[in-house]
């Protein structure tokens, strides 16, 4: 800092004009410093390559013997749905960078909490299980590439028989949502 000895306030007001031109850089430049070494990051968790840009999948077709109809067409449906909303991958209707396909391998309603009621046992609660096996290619690193089985389940009261639970679309939904959230976060998120 250069004393100007005729006017030392005028010395000072420019030092500290200085400081303030030197602080207003670096506070531009540490931010910049810092982010630029973090890499491909999104909020949502996911972890894709810059290079995959396009994502496909297959119907999903059911082989399991109690479900309903619609849930094929409905959980295809809802996949799509889920990777849209949080990629920005773009979905393609085969042959993306990313492939899914596979099928709905169970679909299971059975007792899951026995009660003694005096001297008969009963079911207090009824458990739905589904399994998904799904068959994930990474078309840009096949090192990701895996076949898995993805299952959920909910609870249900025991006056719910198999019919009623099948018409209640947001329960079974809920169990799909899981399996969905699962299979996204093991393809993507590589959790």
């Amino acid at each position: 800092m250069i004393w100007n000895r005729r006017n030392p306030v005028a010395a000072c007001k420019q030092a500290q004009a200085s400081r303030r031109r030197a602080l207003g850089r670096l506070a531009w430049a540490l931010p910049t410093l810092l982010l630029s070494g973090c890499g491909v990051y999104s909020f949502n968790g996911t972890n894709i390559d810059p290079a995959v840009k396009t994502f496909s999948i297959q119907t999903f077709p059911s082989s399991a013997p109690n479900a309903p109809a619609s849930l094929s067409q409905r959980f295809t449906e809802d996949i799509k749905d889920y990777f849209q909303r949080n990629t920005t991958l773009k979905l393609v209707p085969r042959d993306g960078d990313l492939q899914f396909e596979g099928s709905i391998v169970a679909y299971d309603y059975a007792p899951a909490a026995i009660q003694q009621v005096g001297t008969v046992s009963q079911a207090g609660k009824n458990r739905l299980t589904i399994q998904v096996q799904l068959r994930f290619t990474n078309t840009k690193d096949t090192k990701q590439d895996f076949e898995q089985t993805f299952q959920s389940q909910g609870d249900f009261d025991s006056t719910q028989d198999i019919a009623a639970v099948n018409n209640d679309q947001s329960a079974v939904r809920n169990i799909t949502r899981n399996i969905i959230s699962d299979m996204f976060n093991k393809s993507v998120a590589n959790w």
